[in-house]
């Protein structure tokens, strides 16, 4: 059996490129969500006709109602809705590998659509002292819970991020970023095209590795504790952060905080944010 976790996040996805394409309620918004919905039926295609057994998709963007469950892969399980104890991993404990689909890069670097759960406020994300993004941060609780990441889909810079959190992971790029508000992209049937193919690879991929391994793997890693540090654009915010308890103040306008696992520092991350978005002001911002 091989159960696979598609944590489908939407700025990645085809033809995505501007904040209203992501944006609820907006025309764009639900001019995407088919493409959206197509790219992750492409996957799903793929990750089944590689081997998989049983694919759960976690609508992991903004208020997580964005899949068309009545366009999805009947083959398929939807995980949609907000207020998961994992958020974007939701659905990891159940899994024997993960698909980051639709991923972006990180908060003040290039790409499309590029930002850390915040849209704005947060301009820098560092792990352990290196630059990180919302890939990096999930990869690593995928390792706590022994779940391979086995392919990532987004623009091109976000897939060659990827090589550096998931070097084993397969990868396919939907678009090429020209500036974080445009892309060279791909038509919808290509980045299916490409889509099923390298899933079924990356399935393909896993099961080979099974095979072969001369143990049994053991599921998961002991946890280990990560130093977080958020950058804000404006001090107010980090100020506001530090309600948080174990979070203290990093420079004028950033705070920082350890954690004894990764699963313990994403979910004091979402706090933080949480607060931090809920801090900036509609017209000082």
């Amino acid at each position: 059996m091989t159960r696979v976790l598609v944590s489908a996040d939407m700025e990645g996805a085809t033809g995505v490129t501007c904040p209203d394409d992501v944006e609820p309620g907006t025309d764009s918004w639900e001019r995407m969500r088919p493409l959206f919905t197509g790219d992750v039926n492409a996957a799903v295609d793929g990750l089944l006709a590689g081997g998989a057994t049983e694919v759960l998709v976690n609508d992991a963007h903004y208020m997580q109602r964005n899949l068309l469950l009545e366009a999805l892969d009947p083959r398929a399980r939807l995980l949609t809705g907000r207020h998961k104890p994992l958020g974007m991993m939701a659905g990891i404990d159940r899994a024997d590998a993960v698909v980051f689909l639709g991923y972006h890069t990180g908060a003040g670097e290039q790409g499309v659509l590029s930002h850390t759960y915040l849209g704005t406020g947060l301009v820098a994300f560092r792990i352990d002292g290196e630059p990180a993004d919302e890939g990096r941060m999930n990869a690593l609780i995928a390792e706590e819970h022994g779940v391979p990441v086995v392919l990532v889909t987004g623009d091109d810079l976000t897939c060659e991020a990827a090589r550096l959190w998931a070097p084993e992971a397969l990868v396919v790029a939907v678009k090429e970023c020209v500036s974080r508000y445009a892309a060279i992209c791909l038509p919808p049937g290509r980045s299916a095209e490409l889509l099923r193919a390298q899933a079924a690879e990356a399935i393909r991929l896993l099961r080979a590795r099974s095979d072969h391994a001369a143990t049994p793997e053991g599921r998961g890693t002991p946890g280990r504790p990560h130093r977080f540090e958020l950058d804000f654009h404006a001090p107010h915010l980090a100020a506001a952060v530090l309600a948080v308890p174990t979070v203290e103040p990093h420079g004028p306008r950033g705070v920082a905080f350890t954690a004894p696992d990764a699963t313990t520092a994403a979910r004091t991350f979402k706090v933080c944010t949480s607060i931090a978005g809920a801090a900036m002001e509609d017209h000082f911002d």
